[in-house]
This record gives C-alpha cells, structure tokens and sequence, in this order.
C-alpha cells in the first residue's frame, strides 16, 4: 500500500472552482517526498475510486460552497459522507459516492480535507479570486503540517 495521496478536484474554467488543481499545479512545480503522490483529480469521479484505495492517507482538496466568505480555509478529517463540506454540485455527488464505495468495501484511507471557501456563483475564466489566491500559501503551509501528521502518525480530528 502506498503512503500518501493528494488528490485535488475542481474546474480551471469556472475561476475559484478550480482551487484544487491550482494548488496540484504548484505542488507537482515544488515537487514532493517520497512516498507522497499528487494527483489531478478534475471534477472528480468514481473513476478514481481505485487509485485513491491504494493509499494509506488521502489529502482532498477543492473548493466549497458554504456560509464562510470566499478564501476561508478549513482542515477537516470527514469519516461520513455527510461530514464533507457542501461543494459544487458535479463535485459534491462524485466525492460523496467515492466515500459511501470506500465505506461499504471496508477500504477507506485516512482522510484530511482542505475545503476553500469560493463564490457561490462561479463564472467562466480561469484566474483566482484576489480572496481565494491569496491562501495559497496558507494551503501549502496546510498541506504539509498534514504530510507531518502522517509520518508522526499524529491525525486531525
């Protein structure tokens, strides 16, 4: 079994909604240690059930549509479908059957969220808010107090 996964989801073309694969594509700039894969997950699918089974800890990040103003970060360890954060609505089914399949074969990794905060209307193009890319280095920073966590075995609850 693998270490460690960091899947991100999101849409490049709708701006914020795309957060998730902005922070893949600095991630795979930086590079990262061994034993850590990163991967972009687009909108998500139960297509990746699979890969993400292989791992020991999952790190899922997107973009979510809640009551928080745009750019707020939150780290969340989701166990239920309804833990997760409420995302858009392609995102929000994807990722919640990808758990309910783990679930029900018994074969889920230790999962931490970073869910980013975004306008509740997304609009074409595919640049940051000034609210949401200005927490970028707050989600890196995130990313790998996570990447500590699991090779001290110490988890966010």
């Amino acid at each position: 079994m693998k270490n460690v996964l960091i899947l991100g989801i999101g849409n490049l073309v709708l701006n914020d909604e795309g957060i998730g694969i902005h922070i893949i594509h600095i991630l795979k700039s930086i590079g990262m240690p061994d034993g850590v894969d990163v991967l972009d997950g687009g909108l998500g699918s139960v297509d990746l059930l699979d890969t993400m089974q292989q791992y020991k800890h999952l790190i899922l990040i997107d973009a979510a549509v809640d009551e928080y103003p745009a750019g707020t970060v939150r780290r969340l360890s989701p166990i239920y479908p309804a833990d997760y954060p409420r995302l858009l609505y392609a995102h929000e089914k994807c990722v919640r059957d990808m758990v309910c399949a783990m679930q029900s074969q018994q074969d889920m990794p230790h999962v931490e969220m970073l869910a980013i905060s975004v306008n509740r209307n997304p609009t074409l193009g595919m640049q940051l808010s000034p609210e949401v890319r200005r927490v970028i280095p707050q989600v890196l920073q995130l990313i790998f107090e996570i990447l500590d966590d699991t090779q001290q075995k110490r988890y966010y609850r």
